[in-house]
């Protein structure tokens, strides 16, 4: 949806209302007093329109980065980290954005902040988000830590301009930022596999932890914990499209990076797995099989005759793949598989699990935190996917 004419930050306001997005009214202020476009850079990159791999630089001389700066989009304003693969600027992974502006509001909804709260944001980037918290927390109350050098200087500076100064590090946002612990709020704007034991050690018994949530399968969620003596626990609220922390990325490249079907000891045999829920885009069936298939990548093409036949690879990206030819109305398919793991085996199990278990949606999962790492759970803490 695009603001026309895009004017400012209050055109922004009234769109975000429109959505639903903004219910508290020290949240609209502080969108109607912070100008997103002066956390904006000059350049940004949209999806290059030849070819949709790539992302080609727009610059901020165009009527569209204006426009956009004032819809409710997300940017994407670096690329490859900071060094465009493409010899003419274009890049190829997107590595930094500026959120969208509807889930920033239910973010900071999700903090349930009264004024006095202090706050760790973890990826700092443009600064937009930090200077919303600085507008209704004070600058003194807020700490913001951004792994990235280039991103770290560029977010202190537009901060610094409209007179925000909070406590900022450069540094890896895993461990948080101890030395102003604790906090009575951790907010990411970055998505966790694993969620950090130091963001709940670094939080006042009694406080919140919001974060985007995500498997290597499953697009990230919005989770929000609740931090007692020992860990924390909370459910998932919707959905919250965030890059992952740099620590916890999967390796780059595209399914023909991974998969090779002439590769010596390719197994053919017959698959009995049907993969067409896979394509259904459940948000319950994704996480599920995102927690119980570790490391899958997931990629179907479907035949261009209408005939609803499919070539549906899962890979894992460390040296296991399998390939189902599927077939409407088949009772067994044509299938290859490679490597130490029989991955459809894997997934079979996990949707087969997700059906046993009634189809549950992803409001009915959950995280618990401890120091001795994470768990997912359906309905309740003690009732653990696995």
């Amino acid at each position: 949806m695009t603001v026309d004419p895009p004017q400012g930050p209050d055109s922004l306001v009234r769109l975000l209302e429109s959505l639903g997005a903004l219910g508290d009214p020290a949240w609209r202020a502080a969108f109607a007093a912070v100008p997103r476009h002066r956390f904006i850079p000059d350049v940004i990159w949209p999806r290059d329109a030849q070819d949709p791999a790539w992302r080609a630089p727009l610059s901020s001389d165009s009527p569209q980065w204006r426009s956009w700066v004032y819809s409710d989009y997300a940017l994407i304003t670096q690329v490859d980290d900071g060094e465009p693969a493409g010899g003419d600027g274009r890049g190829r992974y997107p590595t930094s954005s500026a959120s969208q502006p509807s889930l920033m509001a239910r973010m900071l909804d999700a903090l349930t902040v009264s004024g006095g709260e202090s706050v760790l944001e973890i990826g700092t980037a443009t600064g937009f988000n930090c200077a919303l918290l600085c507008h209704r927390l004070g600058s003194g109350r807020v700490a913001s830590v951004e792994i990235d050098p280039a991103l770290a200087e560029q977010g202190r500076a537009n901060l610094a301009a409209l007179g925000y100064r909070p406590h900022l590090v450069v540094g890896d946002g895993s461990k948080g930022v101890p030395e102003r612990a604790p906090f009575d709020r951790v907010v990411a704007t970055v998505a966790a596999r694993e969620i950090p034991w130091a963001w709940v050690e670094q939080t006042r018994p009694g406080g919140v932890v919001v974060t985007p949530w995500a498997t290597s399968y499953y697009a990230a969620g919005l989770l929000r914990l609740d931090v007692g003596d020992g860990g924390a626990c909370g459910r998932f609220l919707g959905d919250a499209p965030f890059m992952l922390l740099r620590g916890q990325r999967s390796a780059k490249g595209g399914l023909w990076d991974f998969v090779d079907e002439r590769a010596p000891g390719v197994e053919p045999y017959r698959a009995v797995f049907d993969p067409s829920p896979l394509a259904l885009d459940d948000t319950g069936l994704d996480l599920a099989v995102g927690v119980l298939v570790p490391g899958l990548a997931y990629y179907r093409f479907d035949a261009k005759d209408g005939s609803g036949e499919a070539s549906v690879y899962a890979y894992d990206r460390a040296g296991s793949w399998g390939l189902i030819e599927y077939e409407p109305n088949a009772s067994e398919y044509e299938a290859y598989r490679f490597g130490r793991r029989d991955l459809w085996a894997e997934v079979a199990h996990a949707c087969s699990w997700w059906n046993d278990a009634g189809r549950p949606g992803r409001d009915r999962f959950g995280v618990t935190v401890t120091a001795a790492g994470q768990r997912v759970w359906l309905d309740e803490p003690g009732n653990v996917v696995a």
